[in-house]
This record gives C-alpha cells, structure tokens and sequence, in this order.
C-alpha cells in the first residue's frame, strides 16, 4: 500500500507571530531562530516523511519533535528523533534476544549492559547483529556526530538549516526507525544440544530450519561453518552428523559466496594441520551437498583418481557385478559435480571404459546406467582418449581386441556419444566403431 503525507495542521503563521513577539520581549534578534521559510520548508518536509513512517513510530517523541520543528528549534528536534531511534534500536536488540547477543559477543549481556552502551557502541553491536545495514551504520553514525554537535543535547558548535534537519530525520526514519531489521536470534546452545540430542523429526528439522532463516546471515553463517565441523569431528555421534547435513542441505540455496569462502577455508585448515579424519569427513560433506566444485583442482583430482582406482579395483576383484554399483555410483556422483580436472581426465575415461566394456563374461548390469551416464557426459577430450583406447596398452585394450563381446560392447558404448561432441581428428575413429 502506498504511504500518504501526514496532513499536518498550518502552524506556521501562527507560531511565526509568537516567535517575533517572543524575540522581541527579551530583547534579541528574530533571526537568532530559524526564518519562517526554514520553518515552513521543514514543515513541509515532516508532512512527506512522516507519512513514510509506520504508525507505531509516530508517538509521543515524534510528537514533541513537531513542536520543536513548529517553533524553529531544530536543534532540539533532532534530539528528540536520536532518541527515538536509540529506544527503537535498542528494542531490535532486545527481539534478537540478549542471550544470543551474550553468545555471539562471548561475555555476559543483559538489560543493563544493553543500556549502558554508548551510542557509538550501540550502532556497532548492530551492525554486527545485521540489524542495520553497513550503510545504514554509515549514515546512522554520521547523524551520531551530528546530535553530538548540534542538538540541544550538548552546547552546539552551530546551527542547522531545515536541509539539514530533513536529512537527519530522513536517515533516521529509513535506518532505525523501521521494523523491518527485526530479526530473531537462533540460541547457539540450544541449537547444538538439539543436533546433538537425537536424529530430528520432520517437524523438529522444520523448526530449526525457520529459525536459521529468520536470523541474519552473519549468524546464520556462523551457524553453518559449525554444522560443518560437527560433521568432520570423528567424536560426533552419526545421528549429530546426519542433522548437520541434513540442515546444511536445506540451506544450500541460501550460502553465500562469504559462507562457501569460508567452508572451504576451514576444510584447508583440516589439511594443514595434518588432521586426516576432519579432512577425510570434510570432504564427504563437501560431496554429499554437491558442492565439490568449491575445492581446488589438485584435491578435485586427488578425488576422481581415488574412485577410479577403487572402481577398478573391484571390477577386476571377485563377485565384481555384484560390487561394482555403489563404487560406479560414487564416481558419477563426484565428477557430475564440476569441472573435471585436465590431469585426470585420462584415468577416469581407462576406468569408466574399462569398467563399462566389461570381461569375457560380461558387464554389471546394475552399474551400467552410470557409466553410459558417464559415457554420455564425456567431453571432446575426452571421447578423443576414449577412441584411442582399442589401439593402446592397457586392460580393456586387449580386451577389445581379444573378445568379440568386449569388441561389441564397446561398439555399443561409442553409439552413445553424440558426434557434435567428437573433435575433428577422431571423426574418423568414431565412424568406425558406428557403422
């Protein structure tokens, strides 16, 4: 709904008339008060940004601040406006919940301490709590210095203009004055006994996932670096690690560049302290919310090469139909998650092929899927080094050159590439295997 103007009543004839008999009685120029123009402009200005304001903001200080402005004394209605906007900012702290604050700052925190900050403080605190906008903090601190300096508060160094005073009310009206920061704070103790009490239910997962939105993104990703060392630390319980990436899966969508930044700094922490469960456990976070793509390529390839070595490892092992699938379905889900790394493009084309080709005897049928999926997703380069494979040295070479199945297979796995994606000088070895 669009906001309207505050009719506001036409004083300034009137109090123009009292304030010149006023200055004459005692004595001293009219001009030592603001002129009836100023007077008159600020009036008008008040009109418009009143209106803007939400009723529960125009009371009593609001009020007062009217009949400083009629009478010209802007000094004095800046003051009252600062200390609205105090009470109001004040009052947001209390919503987010002084316990919170207490963790958060790590120290006790209660109404008291709340009210025996200085303003400065107070805006800072804010900030931090994302209840004002760095911005908002920005223009909000600049109006500080000015009630400071120019408010009946304290003798003033000089004087304000109706210009002046309109932007001071402004800023306070957009910065403090508003409900719209609002914000509830998620008690940090009561959120890790929670995850680490018992696997959630589907309404308990909902109540903390509403929870987490509704704070402010710099808790919320405080919140999310500690899921993900929760996950990594070898002590938790498998139930506190299911919750934490559960939540963590949930949230996905709303991680911001700073929260990955920082997940990913902690996972090289993991690394460079030598600590290889946390890195190991890190990592598998990292790849069940297929987000892998945030790591770097050295480890991306360290990644790849592990599954295909697993893969293959298996597939030449014994029952390997039978226990290929999980470790085939790994491998797709680690490399369907980024750019593949050049350095190990090659391992990974030998093992999907090798694997997918299969023995004399045949192929896992239930692994199959996933590695035409693979197949089908292979890039230029790679289908490049998978045509040369019959000719080369290596395990499914000789097959397809030993086996007429592994021969046929192959046949069949090549019909799954799709010539745009065969580069110019395999044009040749791809018709021969399609025709």
């Amino acid at each position: 709904m669009a906001k309207k103007d505050i009719e506001l009543p036409a004083v300034v004839p009137k109090t123009s008339l009292i304030l010149s008999d006023l200055t004459n009685a005692l004595g001293v120029p009219r001009d030592l008060l603001a002129s009836e123009e100023d007077i008159q402009a600020a009036w008008d200005g008040l009109s418009r940004i009143l209106g803007k304001m939400q009723p529960q903001f125009r009371n009593e200080g609001m009020a007062r601040m009217c009949v400083a402005v009629a009478s010209g004394l802007f000094d004095s209605a800046i003051n009252y406006i600062w200390n609205s906007s105090v009470i109001e900012l004040r009052q947001k702290v209390r919503n987010f919940g002084l316990n919170v604050v207490g963790q958060i700052l790590r120290k006790s925190f209660d109404e008291a301490a709340l009210l025996d900050l200085k303003d400065a403080d107070l805006l800072q605190l804010c900030l931090k709590l994302n209840l004002i906008t760095e911005d908002g903090h920005y223009f909000m601190d600049q109006c500080r210095d000015v009630r400071n300096n120019f408010s009946a508060a304290h003798p003033p160094v000089g004087t304000l203009d109706d210009a002046e005073f309109i932007v001071f009310l402004s800023r306070c009206a957009k910065y403090a004055l508003t409900s719209d920061g609002s914000l509830v704070g998620v008690d940090i103790q009561a959120f890790i006994n929670a995850i680490k009490g018992g696997r959630f239910s589907a309404e308990q997962k909902e109540e903390w996932l509403q929870r987490l939105k509704a704070t402010h993104e710099a808790q919320r990703e405080l919140l999310v670096i500690m899921l993900h060392g929760l996950y990594a630390d070898p002590a938790s319980a498998e139930e506190t690690r299911l919750n934490a990436l559960s939540l963590c899966e949930a949230l996905l969508s709303e991680l911001t560049p700073s929260t990955k930044s920082k997940l990913v700094d902690q996972h090289a922490d993991y690394l460079a302290k030598g600590d290889t469960k946390r890195h190991t456990a890190s990592q598998q976070f990292f790849e069940k919310l297929r987000i892998l793509s945030l790591l770097s390529e050295a480890e991306r390839h360290l990644l790849v090469t592990k599954a295909c070595r697993r893969l293959l490892s298996v597939h030449q092992g014994i029952d390997n139909f039978y226990n290929e699938p999980p470790f085939a379905e790994r491998l797709l889900q680690i490399v369907s998650q980024g750019t593949m790394p050049e350095t190990a493009k090659t391992e990974y084309v030998i093992t999907v092929v090798t694997c997918a080709v299969g023995n004399p005897y045949g192929t896992s049928s239930a692994a199959l899927p996933d590695y035409k999926k693979m197949v089908r997703g292979f890039t230029p380069k790679e289908v490049d080094i998978m045509l040369t494979l019959p000719g080369s040295k290596t395990i499914v070479g000789n097959r397809i050159r030993s086996y007429p199945r592994c021969k046929t297979m192959f046949s069949e796995i090549v019909g799954l590439i799709d010539r745009q994606s065969v580069p110019t000088r395999a044009e040749k070895l791809y018709n021969k295997w399609i025709t």
